[in-house]
């Protein structure tokens, strides 16, 4: 049952092909511009891009199944046209080719940031409304309107699936993410301040798990939370001097002051030609609300994510393996 990966270059595509093959399950991955993070796999290698309707007609002939999971991620509140082409415009050809081309179902990665938070003291879950506000950062609102394309086909007869993942960490994120920039900060002792606040953060193997039972047992328009644990920053900064031996950053500045900041930042950032880590959708993504419930994947799916201890282990490992760390750092509490 050949299974096509959209995005398969990036840090879930990168994993979930991988769990793919080890199903014994043909894979086709269609990429963009980088396949770094698939080459020398035994997966069929596509080019394309989601903005090519054509492209994905010929990604998609023959497939049984199609996970999305190409799409833009933004960190700007000015971004929208550059987000609305890819994850909005891009999501809508996916669904026409699968219509076109009869695949039987279509598992689609939307995320977290597509619904409303609030009320903050209530835990989030699959009942949540989408964001609809101009107020919210575009990349919530392109999620969130992706979704709605994704609803759409499922009217006219597309079997499809919606899976929302809290923040993703985990190895094989070959294009580094930019949580991933901000853990080898942390590693490098690199990173000047921390920021109060935190998020739910999800192992990338348990993700693609998560999706990979859904494509198997959801009913069709079933939506699916896959959170992980919440977890500050600063707890963060301490596991990762814990695991590698390096002195954490010892400032933490409160968000107001870190919001304050963050257009000197972003103007600094972007001098050295660097994407900044701190901005007012990044700050506002910290105090977001705490409570993602994963109830649903659990009875449903059987979901359960790993600790968060064990994710940022291996995460750190994985960066060491692949030469993004000195070797001579340790991690886990032993240097390899």
């Amino acid at each position: 049952m050949t299974a096509v990966v959209t995005g398969a270059s990036g840090h879930v595509g990168a994993a979930l092909v991988r769990a793919l093959l080890a199903k014994g399950r043909p894979t086709r991955s269609l990429v963009h511009i980088n396949s770094l993070a698939v080459a020398g796999l035994d997966t069929e290698i596509v080019v394309g891009d989601v903005c090519d309707v054509a492209s994905l007609y010929r990604a998609f002939r023959g497939a049984e199944v199609v996970y999305h999971l190409a799409a833009t991620i933004s960190l700007a509140m000015d971004d929208w046209p550059r987000v609305e082409a890819v994850n909005v415009f891009g999501t809508r050809h996916v669904v026409e080719a699968c219509l076109g081309c009869g695949v039987h179902r279509l598992v689609h990665f939307s995320s977290i940031h597509a619904l409303v938070q609030e009320p903050m003291g209530v835990p989030v879950d699959e009942s949540r409304p989408l964001v609809t506000s101009r107020r919210c950062p575009p990349y919530d609102r392109s999620k969130a309107a992706a979704e709605l394309e994704v609803r759409r086909g499922i009217e006219r007869g597309l079997d499809a699936i919606i899976i929302n993942p809290t923040a993703i960490i985990g190895p094989y994120d070959y294009q580094l993410s930019y949580f991933g920039e901000a853990l080898l900060s942390m590693a490098r002792h690199r990173l000047p301040a921390l920021v109060s606040g935190g998020f739910d953060w999800v192992d990338v193997r348990d993700v693609v798990e998560g999706a990979l039972r859904a494509e198997e047992l959801a009913p069709k328009g079933a939506r699916y939370l896959l959170s992980g644990h919440w977890v500050s920053v600063r707890e963060i900064a301490n596991m990762v001097s814990g695991i590698t031996g390096v002195a954490p950053t010892r400032v933490v500045l409160p968000l107001w002051l870190a919001r304050l900041g963050a257009p000197i930042v972003r103007a600094f950032s972007y001098l050295n030609g660097r994407e900044p880590l701190y901005t007012s959708v990044s700050l506002r993504a910290l105090c977001s609300n705490r409570h993602i419930s994963h109830e649903r994947a659990k009875r449903e799916l059987g979901y359960q994510p790993r600790p968060f201890r064990e994710t940022l282990v291996d995460t750190l490992r994985w960066y060491k393996e692949n030469g993004y760390l000195h070797p001579s750092r340790k991690v886990g509490g032993k240097s390899l």
